[in-house]
């Protein structure tokens, strides 16, 4: 059997790992990233969020994406469920930097924009490389084995090793970490239209949000070559109540918005109907010893507000600048990560707060803020993706209006006896 050593093991090469991959490249170290699929291929999650660019700031993407054609993304509006459009969030009008205008993106090419960056900082990638499991050495993770395209066998054995894997939660399945969330299980139903009306000038690129009855709600994102990702998002239940064909619970829901039904009405459904549920979960740990969870391999938390590509890029760039700390400090066991799972959790508590108050029926953004216009820009921050910073003045004012959840109490680093493990570069 084929074996190999690198310094880190980064298994999938979605945002989350190809942001792993090339900050520990840039480092200097020697990582290897394995993507089961290959690239381009086809994902959902297609808003980026302001913030998004400082991590592709620090993976050198800026230039390529101003130089690409996805639309321009500058404001998120909202339509109540008699079509009635809100004033727009143009997030220019609270922060006066380049990141203020953001990108709609093709997730095939953004990924493979990714993924040829990792590559090009050094790392090695390597596609239609499937891992079967982890190996491990007295309790701590020391590598994996995996299938190669042509179906041999390998391993590849590196002090620490980043999962990676995107919502198939690699590691959190086979060891049972999978906690979900007790509130946030929706289901979406979505498809692409052709030919569907842009709004005009800055709007164009606009994020739309408009609801529908029972809390659910519509994204609208505008795409290039004149393409629109639209889709439903609500409990099952409610979307499932009088059919089981996607395409009649869609075309059904339509007509639930009048913004919605118009917008589409000149455009053509191109494509197939698409379904995923059980949006939110966090695993249990961050990390074991060897190992570190980042990107929705760790946790996913409800698209409303676009918030999954951003903590995927952050997310990957912080576990890089842990893991290169902890091989620095030939430290690898898994209270190494405490800190970095600390941290992690603490934006995604912000945003998961943030989702718990747009659900609740007695909440709303226009009343909240006639009341408490000086949190505006505390709201816009959470609302862009500037999640590291106090949000207690936003959250306690805003529990007058909704139910604010208590922090997951799991997430952490999983905790137990074990010897100091090295964390040597591999030779």
């Amino acid at each position: 059997m084929k074996q190999e050593r690198f310094d880190a093991i980064v298994i999938g090469g979605g945002p989350a790992g190809a942001a792993a991959g090339a900050v520990l490249a840039s480092k200097g170290r020697r990582v290897v990233i394995l993507e089961r699929e290959k690239f381009p291929r086809y994902h959902i999650g297609e808003s980026l969020l302001p913030y998004c660019y400082f991590p592709l700031e620090r993976l050198g993407l800026i230039e390529k994406l101003k130089a690409s054609h996805f639309p321009k993304k500058y404001s998120v509006q909202f339509v109540s469920t008699e079509g009635r459009l809100s004033v727009p969030f143009y997030f220019f009008q609270h922060f006066e930097h380049d990141a203020s205008m953001t990108w709609q993106v093709l997730r095939s090419e953004f990924d493979q924009m990714l993924l040829d960056n990792a590559r090009e900082k050094s790392a090695v990638v390597l596609e239609e490389t499937t891992v079967r499991e982890l190996l491990r050495t007295n309790g701590a993770v020391t590598g994996v084995q995996a299938v190669s395209t042509g179906g041999s066998s390998v391993q590849f054995h590196a002090p620490v090793t980043i999962d990676a894997t995107g919502r198939d939660a690699f590691a959190v399945g086979r060891n049972g970490w999978k906690v979900r969330d007790p509130y946030l299980n929706k289901i979406a139903v979505w498809t692409y239209y052709k030919g569907a009306v842009r709004d005009p000038g800055l709007d164009e690129g606009a994020t739309t949000v408009a609801f529908v009855p029972e809390k659910g709600w519509f994204w609208y994102i505008p795409l290039p070559e004149d393409m629109v990702s639209v889709g439903v998002v609500a409990e099952k239940e409610y979307l499932y109540r009088d059919a089981r064909e996607l395409e009649t619970i869609f075309q059904r829901e339509v007509k639930n918005n009048r913004w919605i039904e118009d917008h589409l009405a000149p455009g053509a459904q191109t494509g197939q109907y698409f379904v995923t549920g059980e949006f939110s979960y966090r695993s249990r740990y961050c990390a074991e010893d060897g190992l570190v969870l980042t990107g929705d391999a760790f946790s996913f938390l409800d698209p409303v507000f676009s918030s999954g590509v951003f903590l995927a890029l952050r997310g990957g760039e912080m576990a890089a600048d842990a893991v290169d700390e902890a091989l620095a400090a030939g430290d690898v066991r898994a209270e190494r990560f405490a800190d970095y799972g600390a941290r992690l959790c603490e934006g995604i508590e912000a945003m998961r707060k943030l989702v718990y108050a747009f659900y609740n029926p007695r909440f709303s953004f226009k009343e909240f803020l006639m009341e408490f216009p000086q949190l505006r820009g505390d709201l816009t921050d959470c609302l862009i993706g500037n999640l590291y910073r106090d949000f207690e003045p936003l959250f306690g004012a805003m529990a007058k209006f909704a139910d604010v959840p208590a922090p997951l109490p799991h997430g952490g680093a999983q905790k137990k006896e074990a010897g100091n493990l090295s964390g040597h570069a591999a030779d």
